[in-house]
């Protein structure tokens, strides 16, 4: 994950490198489960048994995940620097300011790579992380808590309130993920709203 970025594809532009990374790591975490004769069914790519359970989870995430970055801007978001925020982040957005035509041509970016995150973060590294920490009795907790700071920390590779930000979405998908009988797709869903409703209000 954090290799695959230095590969210098600047022909790309932001989101086509964006997803570029995800398919690489996802392609990689894909032949890592075959040489471990296991799927992404395994990790929770599975249709859900009830729809409406699904819905339920996914509104309760968007809740909680709200709720911690509502806790965060109150609290804490005055205390940390906001001078180390990647600039490339923040140049990526500044097309879609008034731009409905350029928001339509890369929403569908946004749901393939929203898809791609959960695929690699929830499904694949926690599950990874568990077994490393397999002699504590706080494996899940440890596992949950590490590919949260990842998810966080690769978002703009600094401790800043964006990345923070990120990795208490990915603490509370995390929690979700093993509280709800790890299935991915209420969280693919959740996370597909919440990267909407970010481009939309970039708008």
């Amino acid at each position: 994950m954090f290799g695959v970025r230095e590969i210098p594809l600047e022909g790309l532009g932001f989101w086509g490198y964006a997803l570029f990374k995800s398919f690489v790591t996802v392609g990689v975490a894909t032949a890592l489960l075959y040489y471990r004769k296991r799927s992404w069914k395994d990790l929770g790519l599975i249709k859900p048994d009830k729809y409406w359970r699904m819905l339920g989870i996914t509104a309760i995430t968007l809740v909680f995940t709200v709720l911690s970055i509502l806790v965060f801007e109150i609290f804490i978001r005055d205390y940390i620097s906001n001078d180390a925020q990647a600039a490339s982040t923040n140049t990526a957005f500044i097309k879609l300011k008034g731009n409905v035509p350029y928001f339509f041509s890369i929403i569908v970016f946004v749901w393939i790579e929203s898809i791609l995150e959960e695929l690699q973060d929830r499904g694949f590294s926690l599950n990874r992380f568990e077994p490393l920490f397999s002699k504590t009795p706080f494996a899940t907790i440890l596992a949950v808590l590490m590919q949260a700071a990842i998810f966080g920390f690769r978002h703009s590779y600094d401790f800043s309130p964006r990345s923070i930000t990120t990795g208490l979405i990915g603490l509370v998908f995390g929690i979700v993920y093993v509280s709800s009988g790890r299935n991915l797709w209420p969280l693919i869903t959740a996370h597909i709203i919440l990267n909407t409703l970010s481009m939309i209000e970039r708008l």
